[in-house]
């Protein structure tokens, strides 16, 4: 059990990428009870954004260390504008119609923007490279940090901190407080109503690009399709955490990274059980635990913060 050190901080920063991607979920659910299934594609864009400002933007033989926060800004910039279209032009107008018919125009949006990034990657099937950090690995005592994950490692609390600063302490963060518990009253009490909407669209954006640069910098490449099972798993971690808790999305997103990890890990160890421990059956492993959360504690971990207005 000597690397049960390393995979628990695999599992951490694994889980970080999800909790940080989750986030939108969870967000725009506690606002307008909407489940974004385009929220993977955000999460998608955002690292094509990143890939294009250091391959266009930039000079050649730029060192990662000066690109990387152009490259993030690039990211955030590409995410947010694509979340505030979605919402003013696919969302917005819907935005009294029935449930199913949101859920089936993100279910569109979330195809429509993987085949807009496949057309202006031409070949973008495959996967494209990503640029990486020079360095490391680092060793901190049993434990080895690969040098992408060193954004991840450093950037993840910092966005934690930041949001949870924004949500309770400034006015548009009690803003977007008041419109999750009960948006006519906010209304009423002067609350601009849209503008917290698009406001929580956007956060969740901006932090789906911060992932979407961590998974680049994590695993070397992009793909056009990779934020369908990413934006799953983030939506597990939300749920896991309880819908509509930002807190419980990070939370909900680290307790699904550690699981995915150690079952992966370990599962093997089982006699018996050795085909149920590769790395291929790690997607199955985090969606076994979402039944299970559905199953014995629908509310998630942290309970749903949002009152259910169905």
């Amino acid at each position: 059990m000597n690397e049960l050190p390393q995979q628990l901080v695999n599992g951490l920063l694994l889980g970080s990428m999800y909790g940080l991607v989750a986030i939108g979920y969870t967000m725009v659910y506690g606002i307008v009870q909407l489940i974004n299934f385009a929220h993977g594609e955000i999460f998608m864009v955002g690292g094509f954004g990143a890939l294009t400002v250091y391959l266009y933007v930039l000079p050649d033989g730029t060192s990662m260390w000066v690109a990387l926060p152009l490259m993030l800004l690039g990211a955030i910039i590409v995410s947010v504008l694509t979340a505030i279209g979605a919402e003013r032009f696919a969302y917005r107008p819907l935005r009294g119609a029935p449930r199913l018919a949101p859920l089936i125009t993100a279910i569109g949006l979330s195809l429509a923007l993987q085949q807009a990034v496949w057309a202006w990657y031409p070949g973008g099937e495959d996967s494209l490279n990503f640029p990486q950090i020079e360095g490391g690995p680092f060793e901190i005592g049993s434990v080895t940090i690969q040098t992408g994950d060193i954004f991840l490692f450093v950037v993840a609390p910092i966005s934690m901190a930041i949001l949870a600063y924004f949500v309770m302490r400034t006015r548009t963060g009690r803003g977007m407080q008041a419109t999750a518990q009960d948006p006519d009253t906010a209304k009423l009490m002067g609350i601009n109503t849209d503008r917290i909407i698009v406001i929580a669209f956007a956060l969740g954006a901006a932090f789906a690009a911060v992932g979407a640069v961590a998974y680049g910098l994590k695993y070397g490449q992009v793909q056009f399709r990779m934020g369908f099972i990413l934006g799953l798993k983030a939506f597990t971690a939300a749920v896991l955490g309880g819908i509509g808790n930002i807190y419980g999305a990070m939370i909900g997103g680290l307790a699904l990274g550690i699981a995915e990890t150690l079952a992966t890990a370990y599962i093997a160890d089982i006699p018996g059980m050795h085909q149920f421990g590769s790395q291929s059956w790690a997607d199955v492993w985090a969606f076994v635990l979402l039944i299970l959360v559905l199953l014995f504690r629908p509310q998630g971990l942290l309970g749903e913060r949002v009152a259910d207005r169905a």
